[in-house]
């Protein structure tokens, strides 16, 4: 691995672009590395999990709506959508809208937890998109994942965004540019230009993911990654983009991050070094908050140690990220409301607590139903738990080593006597240092959960077929990696039927 140390350079200094972080992603990702096997292999997994929670999400209304709006620019030759036939295509820059808006629905694909948050797979979307408008293969598209996730992770591990309310889709946009830039074999100075207008362009606030949380959460990392689609276009067309994105003194570190002062080194894989920043990262077995993982698998298995009518008090001693960001240290009121959306429900780990400890169990639309969440005795438990900052869970949170890294908790449940029953759990059971990992049989395995009913077992064999078989898809066999509901199912409509976008023409 390279390091390369970022940061902020006058502009009387004219850094070359040689030296600024955009050019060495670009560098990276103009590349030709190596493939290795096992990272290969999962990013075959994140297909199918993406395909899975995507189709799980077809019926919400956040997914209706993105999926009306690429409708509306339709395009022959163009890109698929997540349960339609593969006869309907769309502009590739909204088909990456609409899919990764599906995909990122239901909080239910995987994650990477470091300096900051990341969601890597929230970058395939917009990868396959591009592969079938521009009718590239399996291997083109598997080096773009595998280079978007390498540079996803090396900025995660590198520079906290979310310190300064700074929403974590400012990675993808730079991730996505990337990953299109090693699929498209562009070179450097074109992936340069188009990462510098994406960072420029995708940096928002952690608003929509405080609070009561609105249908824009799914939403924020798909508008990343068509915002890094059009920055390709446009930089393949010869245009530029402000720079130095990272470094300059009126950009995005002096400005927005840690000042004029601050430093980051970030680390990319050297020439000729396969890219394996994919294997850092975990999927999901429940539909909630990655921090929430492990304390769901842990008040599962505690469901039946305690009479729950005798509880007199819930703590969770967790680490400041699962504090402050699900727990009662964000002190957001909506994380104690029965009336919140879903969205919001997701990252309150006192209400998942009081539903997983009740019903020994976790479904991704069963257990956030206002009928769930009004439950008295829900609500009841709900506002007897609290969480409390552990110093040494933030500690093992931010351990370099990936084999020690924890992102549990210790539960602590209080009976009316005084009684105490504990347990702790410090990763998921999913997770790689968990007490089941998991591989390729899983995630199939979750695939046919969520989503073999909408598709049927045909449609399902062939979609896990080419899914599978990746790194040997011919560009026609890439454009069957979005599979199909099953004809007569239904699906749901946006609230609004019309907008700007199929406005009828005039006269």
């Amino acid at each position: 691995m390279l390091e390369y140390v970022v940061r902020v350079s006058s502009s009387a200094a004219h850094l070359p672009r040689e030296e600024q972080l955009a050019w060495k992603i670009a560098e990276f990702a103009a590349g030709r590395q190596p493939f290795d096997a096992a990272a290969a292999e999962i990013a075959c997994c994140r297909i199918v999990d993406n395909a899975a929670v995507a189709l799980a999400a077809l019926r919400r209304p956040p997914v209706a709506c993105a999926r009306a709006q690429a409708v509306a620019h339709l395009r022959p030759g163009g890109a698929t959508l997540i349960g339609l036939p593969g006869e309907t295509t769309v502009d590739c820059a909204w088909a990456a809208w609409a899919n990764a808006t599906a995909v990122r629905e239901l909080d239910f694909h995987d994650t990477f937890l470091a300096a900051d948050y990341a969601h890597p797979g929230d970058t395939i979307p917009p990868l396959i998109a591009v592969a079938q408008q521009c009718g590239r293969t399996g291997a083109d598209l598997l080096r773009g994942i595998l280079v978007a996730y390498e540079v996803h992770v090396a900025l995660a591990k590198s520079i906290c965004l979310h310190r300064y309310r700074v929403d974590h889709v400012a990675h993808v946009a730079p991730a996505v540019v990337a990953g299109l830039g090693a699929l498209l074999g562009l070179p450097a100075p074109i992936i340069y230009q188009a990462v510098n207008q994406a960072v420029h362009l995708a940096f928002s606030t952690r608003q929509s993911r405080k609070g009561e949380i609105s249908s824009w959460k799914a939403s924020a990392p798909a508008h990343a990654g068509k915002l890094a689609v059009e920055a390709v276009d446009r930089a393949m067309r010869g245009g530029t983009a402000p720079s130095p994105i990272y470094e300059g003194e009126d950009s995005v570190i002096a400005w927005m991050l840690d000042g004029p002062d601050a430093h980051y080194t970030v680390r990319l894989p050297a020439p000729g070094e396969a890219p394996r920043g994919i294997l850092e990262t975990y999927g999901r077995a429940h539909s909630a908050e990655y921090q929430a993982q492990a304390i769901i698998d842990l008040a599962i298995e505690m469901s039946g140690q305690v009479d729950l009518s005798r509880v007199r008090e819930v703590v969770l001693h967790t680490s400041h990220h699962t504090h402050s960001v699900i727990g009662s240290g964000s002190n957001d009121p909506q994380k104690a409301d029965p009336d919140a959306s879903r969205e919001t429900l997701d990252h309150s780990i006192m209400y998942i607590l009081a539903v997983a400890l009740e019903d020994g169990a976790w479904h991704h639309e069963e257990s956030y139903i206002p009928e769930r969440a009004h439950r008295p005795s829900t609500v009841g438990l709900w506002r007897k738990v609290r969480t409390i900052e552990d110093l040494d869970w933030t500690r093992r949170y931010h351990d370099p080593d990936p084999a020690r890294r924890a992102f549990g908790g210790r539960l602590e449940i209080v009976l009316d006597d005084g009684t105490v029953v504990s347990g702790e759990k410090a990763a998921a059971d999913a997770h790689p240092n968990g007490a089941s990992p998991w591989w390729w049989d899983d995630y199939v395995g979750k695939f046919d959960r969520l989503a073999l009913p909408l598709v049927g077992p045909k449609e399902r064999d062939r979609f896990i077929d080419l899914a599978g078989r990746l790194a040997g898809l011919t560009p026609e066999e890439v454009r069957g990696l979005n599979p199909a509901v099953t004809d007569g199912i239904a699906l749901a409509v946006a609230t609004e039927p019309r907008g700007i976008f199929d406005w009828p023409a005039a006269g």
